[in-house]
């Protein structure tokens, strides 16, 4: 029996809506075929989120085709036919023995190469993206399509930064689930609890997801209680919560690949009067960026805003104060920083991550998921900008 496909998330008008703008900026570059390995960006373009580990898949856009084809481990192939919302003879399978293959000439890759051989790019102006693929792996499209001109192509990403309504409406879905996760790390953070305990209720809820809508994946999960508080990116340990303990917390909700990040500082008892005052400076910092988004202004005035009001009590932040988010989490194109002279449109989204990890044993975290609007800003979380204090 054939697997069925599943249900889409979005509508075909929508996928090709995507496809449409990437076009136009091959057409504008004179590319006659795009090479896609950036797993986002695939996602984007066809609806596919499974995980597929390392190994290479590809979905060709070409300017002739309608429809993109994807070209994947033979395995994974099903997958593809079942979540892409392109027919499902477009979805390719290349044989088990190219993968870990031995041979130093012959992988993966050679599948990639023989289908735009065969689909007659061999003399094309092919769009690559440069800044993934390994130096071997661009030898080797250059030397067996020697009559090919190769061009970088980075575009997608910045597509992607003007969402859709419809990627709107699963990011606010995503939000709910980070909000509800929140909460429930502060029911279950206790003196005596350990911290692997915490987080598994903390992930239950991510993965349960609420009002009937589930979360779709674990995106990174940070859980930095104290004596650990002066790093972004421990995962939660051994260790139990004692009285007096801070807990810094990093972690989002996923729909459909979506993913909505949320920080909070959760201290348990009377938090100390240093972090009350880093807490107080964030604050302020928050509602002087937030200020200034709508269309037109940059990223680098959300930015000088929000350290101009952190001077002002007297700390700094060394590290950018948010960058563009949608599939995947971050996209790696606009972050909040100075001198990103990025201009804000309507529907792109930010994660204003206000993290700030001042010296060797103490820092401190709050962050605000929001999109630009036509007259200004939408924050997506609904939870107050407070220490939770438990």
């Amino acid at each position: 029996m054939t697997m069925p496909k599943a249900a889409q998330v979005f509508p075909r008008s929508e996928f090709l809506r995507r496809l449409a703008a990437v076009k136009t900026e091959m057409e504008q570059k004179d590319i006659d075929v795009l090479v896609i390995t950036n797993i986002a960006n695939i996602t984007y373009l066809t609806g596919y989120t499974a995980k597929t580990g390392k190994d290479v898949q590809a979905l060709l856009v070409s300017l002739k085709d309608e429809e993109p084809t994807f070209i994947t481990r033979r395995q994974d192939a099903p997958g593809g036919r079942h979540l892409m919302f392109v027919d499902p003879s477009r979805v390719i399978g290349y044989p088990e023995d190219l993968v870990a293959n031995p041979d130093p000439h012959k992988d993966e890759w050679d599948a990639v190469i023989e289908l735009l051989l065969d689909g007659g790019f061999g003399r094309s102006e092919i769009g690559i993206e440069l800044k993934i693929l390994t130096c071997p792996v661009v030898e080797k499209f250059t030397r067996r399509m020697p009559d090919a001109r190769f061009k970088n192509f980075d575009r997608i990403n910045w597509i992607r930064g003007v969402k859709s309504d419809l990627e709107i409406a699963v990011m606010r879905e995503a939000a709910a689930i980070s909000d509800a996760a929140m909460i429930r790390a502060k029911e279950v953070i206790r003196p005596g609890v350990t911290e692997a305990s915490a987080a598994a209720e903390i992930i239950s809820t991510l993965i349960n997801g609420v009002d009937g809508k589930p979360g779709g994946d674990l995106a990174s999960f940070f859980l930095c209680a104290s004596p650990r508080i002066s790093t972004p990116h421990i995962r939660w340990t051994e260790d139990v919560f004692r009285q007096g303990s801070q807990v810094n917390l990093e972690f989002a909700g996923v729909r459909h690949a979506y993913v909505t990040p949320l920080m909070r500082t959760i201290s348990v008892g009377k938090p100390s009067d240093r972090l009350r005052r880093v807490h107080e400076a964030e604050i302020a910092g928050m509602e002087a960026a937030l200020a200034v988004v709508k269309p037109g202004s940059t990223c680098s005035d959300v930015a000088t805003a929000f350290h101009h009001a952190l001077q002002k009590h007297g700390f700094e932040k060394e590290s950018r104060c948010g960058y563009a988010i949608g599939i995947d989490w971050t996209e790696p194109t606009a972050s909040l920083r100075r001198g990103d002279l990025t201009v804000l449109k309507p529907n792109m989204t930010f994660h204003l991550m206000l993290g700030n990890w001042i010296d060797d044993d103490f820092g401190y975290v709050i962050s605000e998921s929001f999109r630009v609007t036509e007259a200004g800003v939408e924050t997506f979380s609904t939870l107050r900008r407070e220490i939770f204090e438990v």
